[in-house]
């Protein structure tokens, strides 16, 4: 049956490329292409120019700032590295809360809803199972919420009510999922779904090889290397750093990483200090386009993702999918979602994480071996074809709705 639905989240790309939130979109998107109507309701943020409408989901914002420096809920803003709540979070959050609160409740009762979809169990699950808690619910888990719940207290019994209301929990890695019954999701209402993919926009493309090595002022022959996240502790760039002073000098291989965050300044420190500097390229925060077309473009794709030291990890990495997708060979961590998804040997190398040697043998076997390197990829990609599209996802998203609306019928 078609569902009404407010999808509460607190990312949601804030203009065509941004590279926040970019698998709500397609979530979002997918669902209501398979005939749900969706009104995503998500914090203001002062880059938005999203249109109110686009392709079947409406997009409701809500202001709780009162000044421009409490801007920070949401959007990959709130935590500093990833490892600790910022100062102006614990400030903003209240009114956060209570304005998305508001906004949902008027959204369901305005537009009829007759299910919510929260996202991010702490923030998002618990505004839209207590703006609403007469409907039927959902609740999507991505990383950091789960994190959060973990480590702090409030956050933590908070979580533990909203679990107990949802007729299904959906986690992005079985590793989530865990974690998340150890804080009390009902393991008979969780289910496992992995992020899908655009295999469109991701894709081979031997056209930008020449274009991408030019753009960084190297010959057309240069082994290229090329990661993506935000540089906070989780993604273990700093391994991939000292990885690269590991590699064959006579390789002359150039690793791009694009990301902007917190430890810029240090991983720029770490690659002057090991010798790398004038071998590695800081692209800064690109677009989902400009993403795909490094993929393409590079010799490998590096995920080396790691646990870290405060226990934090990524659920599944987009940069992961989108690699697999693309075609090039990848060499990652089994760390959180990984290991689910990537075939060690055929679809991608895994190395264990924190180590720059693995890491530094795994990238050079594959570069001086062209045709394993095409072989995994291409592997790579048949199977995000086969398993990974997100109308695939979008399908496993609907079951969940309607077992949430079996387990709503069942308490009332």
């Amino acid at each position: 049956m078609p569902f009404t639905v407010v999808m509460v989240t607190t990312s949601y790309p804030r203009f065509p490329g941004d590279s926040v939130g970019t698998f709500m979109e397609p979530i979002a998107k997918g669902l209501a292409a398979r005939g749900h109507e969706i009104h995503v309701v998500a914090p203001w943020h002062p880059a938005i120019t999203r249109a109110r409408e686009e392709d079947g989901v409406y997009l409701h914002f809500f202001k709780y700032a009162p000044v421009p420096a409490l801007n920070v809920f949401g959007y990959a803003q709130g935590m500093r590295a990833d490892v600790e709540l910022r100062a102006a979070a614990w400030t903003a959050a209240p009114l956060a809360l209570a304005a998305g609160l508001f906004k949902a409740m008027r959204v369901a009762q305005k537009r009829r809803a007759t299910l919510m979809h929260g996202n991010w169990v702490v923030p998002g699950g618990a505004i839209a199972a207590f703006s609403r808690p007469a409907l039927p619910l959902v609740v999507s888990l991505h990383g950091s919420d789960v994190f959060v719940a973990e480590r702090v207290a409030p956050a933590r019994a908070v979580a533990r009510r909203v679990f107990s209301r949802a007729g299904a929990v959906t986690a992005c890695s079985s590793d989530l999922g865990s974690r998340a019954i150890a804080l009390g999701a009902a393991p008979d209402r969780m289910d496992v779904i992995p992020y899908g993919v655009d295999t469109v926009k991701f894709a081979p493309d031997g056209n930008v090889r020449l274009d991408r090595r030019k753009s960084l002022g190297l010959p057309p022959d240069a082994p290229l290397l090329f990661t993506a996240g935000r540089l906070v502790r989780k993604k273990g760039f700093e391994y991939l750093i000292d990885a690269v002073s590991m590699l064959d000098p006579h390789q002359e291989a150039v690793l791009a990483i694009a990301g902007a965050g917190d430890l810029a300044d240090e991983l720029r420190a770490r690659a002057t200090v090991a010798g790398v500097a004038a071998r590695v390229r800081w692209l800064g925060d690109i677009s989902q386009g400009d993403v795909a077309s490094w993929l393409a473009a590079a010799d490998v794709a590096v995920v080396p993702s790691v646990r870290d030291a405060s226990g934090n990890v990524d659920g599944l990495p987009n940069t992961v999918m989108e690699a697999l997708a693309s075609g090039t060979a990848l060499v990652a961590t089994p760390v959180g979602g990984i290991g689910s998804v990537v075939e060690d040997g055929r679809t991608g190398v895994l190395v264990p994480e924190r180590s720059p040697a693995d890491l530094a043998a795994a990238i050079g076997a594959l570069l001086r071996n062209p045709a394993r390197r095409a072989e995994i990829g291409a592997r790579a990609r048949a199977a995000v074809q086969s398993r990974y599209g997100w109308a695939q996802v979008a399908r496993r998203y609907e079951s969940a709705y309607d077992r949430a609306l079996v387990f709503h019928s069942g308490r009332r």
